[in-house]
């Protein structure tokens, strides 16, 4: 058994998320979680909304609230989303608790007396209607570097390279048009040449990662330059240097504190549970595991800028220093990166229209559905278009008419003929052939989910459910009804429903809130996969209360097959899954063209 640490992308709290969000952080980062709970792993999955920066106070400025209240508002927005969709965090809180500051302040002090934080005179961009600082990503112009005409204030998304707002051609706000305005500033910058070596020797080690993110990742490194970590700002994590921290007008950086939120998430959930110590296991252990769940957009933050953080907090980069009051820190095992969902063709965006959101998806339709779709379809590693007519197509063809049609009819034949799971004669070769196939998908599933290769890993489980679907067609059990031969359907029956319960202990990670109804078909009772709970909690230090997903994972389901009792009663089943009608293509449709 390990300590598995699995940290989720922050969602922004500054709208709802859409499906193409939680097809980048949310969904695959669960299905892990669950299956290396199931195998036996001590699984801390943490996250929360991600709540401070300028495009928070901009939007709260525009709405004529305050930060915080714009903050407030989408946290309890996200958070019911992600219990809907049945995500298992151990803790998902948000950067505005006290105990999140006192972390990122630790942090930035640690690598401040290490000589990894310096002081520059820089541009800063500035709205001259406003006079407020423009966040990097609010400005637009041309890559001085690949000439795209799009690129961000912060980085090119078209090259990948880490850009400054006043590098840009012909820079414009993306807010209003106007062309800022840069001015000299003083602020702390993290010096990230100085972890060139170490981050490449680290670099090194990492042969298992998905290549792409690796050669970005190594290619990112070849170029370092010192990366900005306070802006002119009112809304953030007080700079906790003498002479700046009770300066209203500069905050740290909304990037340097997300990161932290690992960290902090981690150090909270201890305190919660009564063991304020109990973190250290996933973040100090030399066994430890720790595996990062983000969209490609967020790569760097978590391939180059956090390593640089803990190897610099830790007294580990080029300059060498020590470690600060909390210890040295576990670097990444791996950083897992989805592509993008598009939509219909085109990227999602809220501001266009082109986009559902996760709470409007479901309020009509299941959230397996969505589920499915995403570890069978997603972009795990291709950008991937969802299409409503591919969505129906595999709900109907793949869940309802594979998935949920061997469980109806399955049980339902039992049931009628027999009233409880029947006893299993001697077994044919064919029996024991479908039987050994559902056994090694054990091996075969588990494998490649711990390789993070969910595509293939719910296609294996799916196999299985091909293979008995067959099996039941080729063996005609509803045939074999008289005296003489209803003990071979007995048998039949036996080995379907056996198979059925190791294919959903397959289909578990993945299918979580339709896995316990078939377990309870089965004649289950109890928890077999657990779900998250919404929790109002108080702040440990004595800010606000606030909400939490959380939950008690130790129970449920584990990653091994469990023999069938014959004569646990049976009754007629309901369906799993709605199928739906080909005109919700058309409605849904209207709907983006609306």
């Amino acid at each position: 058994m390990s300590h598995v640490l699995a940290a989720v992308a922050w969602p922004y709290a500054n709208g709802p998320r859409h499906i193409g969000h939680v097809s980048g952080f949310g969904v695959p980062s669960d299905v892990f979680s669950r299956y290396m709970r199931m195998s036996g792993h001590d699984v801390l999955m943490v996250s929360g909304t991600d709540e401070h920066g300028t495009p928070i106070q901009v939007q709260a400025d525009a709405e004529g609230v305050t930060p915080r209240e714009l903050a407030d508002r989408y946290n309890r927005v996200i958070v019911d989303d992600l219990h809907g969709l049945g995500l298992s965090y151990d803790l998902f809180t948000r950067t505005t608790t006290r105990n999140h500051y006192s972390v990122v302040q630790e942090l930035f002090k640690g690598l401040y007396d290490n000589g990894y934080i310096i002081a520059k005179t820089t541009l800063g961009a500035i709205s001259p209607s406003t006079g407020r600082t423009l966040p990097d990503r609010y400005i637009e112009g041309t890559c001085p570097i690949c000439g795209y005409g799009s690129a961000r204030g912060d980085q090119c998304d078209n090259c990948g390279n880490q850009l400054d707002p006043e590098q840009l051609i012909n820079p414009k706000s993306r807010i209003n048009g106007e062309v800022p305005e840069f001015v000299e500033t003083e602020h702390f910058f993290l010096d990230l040449p100085a972890f060139a070596g170490a981050l490449g020797k680290w670099l090194d080690t990492r042969s298992d990662w998905r290549p792409n993110v690796l050669k970005f990742s190594k290619n990112l490194v070849e170029d370092l330059q010192p990366r900005a970590i306070t802006r002119d700002l009112e809304w953030g994590v007080p700079i906790p240097l003498e002479g700046w921290e009770d300066r209203n007008d500069k905050r740290i950086y909304v990037w340097f504190d997300a990161v932290i939120g690992y960290l902090s998430a981690s150090i909270e959930w201890a305190r919660r549970s009564g063991d304020p110590e109990a973190w250290r296991k996933w973040w100090q252990d030399s066994g430890a595991l720790g595996y990062y769940f983000m969209g490609k957009d967020n790569i760097v933050f978590h391939s180059v800028i956090w390593p640089s953080l803990l190897l610099g907090y830790s007294g580990e980069g080029d300059k060498g220093g020590r470690p600060g009051s909390l210890g040295a820190l576990n670097l990444p095992t791996e950083v897992v990166s989805s592509e993008y969902l598009t939509m219909e063709g085109r990227k999602f965006s809220s501001s266009h229209k082109v986009v559902i959101y996760v709470r409007d998806f479901l309020e009509r339709y299941d959230a397996d559905a969505l589920r499915y779709f995403i570890a069978a379809a997603g972009p795990e590693s291709n950008d991937t278009d969802f299409t409503w007519a591919e969505f129906v197509r595999r709900n109907n063809d793949e869940l309802v008419a594979g998935w949920g049609n061997l469980v109806n009819r399955s049980v339902s034949m039992a049931a009628k003929n027999f009233g409880a799971i029947p006893e299993a004669g001697e077994l044919t070769e064919d029996d024991k052939a479908l039987l050994d196939v559902v056994r090694k998908g054990f091996d075969t599933v588990g494998e490649l989910l711990g390789k993070h290769r969910q595509k293939a890993a719910i296609g294996e489980a799916m196999r299985v459910v091909a293979e008995a679907n067959k099996y039941l067609s080729d063996q005609a059990p509803w045939k074999l009804k008289d005296e003489a031969t209803k003990p071979r359907m007995g048998t039949i029956l036996h080995v379907a429903l056996q198979v059925i319960s190791d294919a959903n202990t397959l289909l578990t990670p993945f299918l979580p809130h339709s896995a316990q109804k078939v377990f309870e078909l089965l004649g289950g009772v109890g928890v077999h996969a657990p779900m998250p709970s919404v929790v109002e909690v108080e702040d440990l230090d004595g800010g606000p209360s606030y909400p939490v997903l959380t939950g008690d994972y130790t129970v449920g389901a584990k990653w091994e097959s469990v023999p069938l009792v014959a004569g646990t009663p049976l009754a007629a089943p309901t369906p799993i899954f709605r199928k739906l009608d080909v005109s919700v293509i058309e409605e849904e449709l209207e709907r983006l063209a609306s």
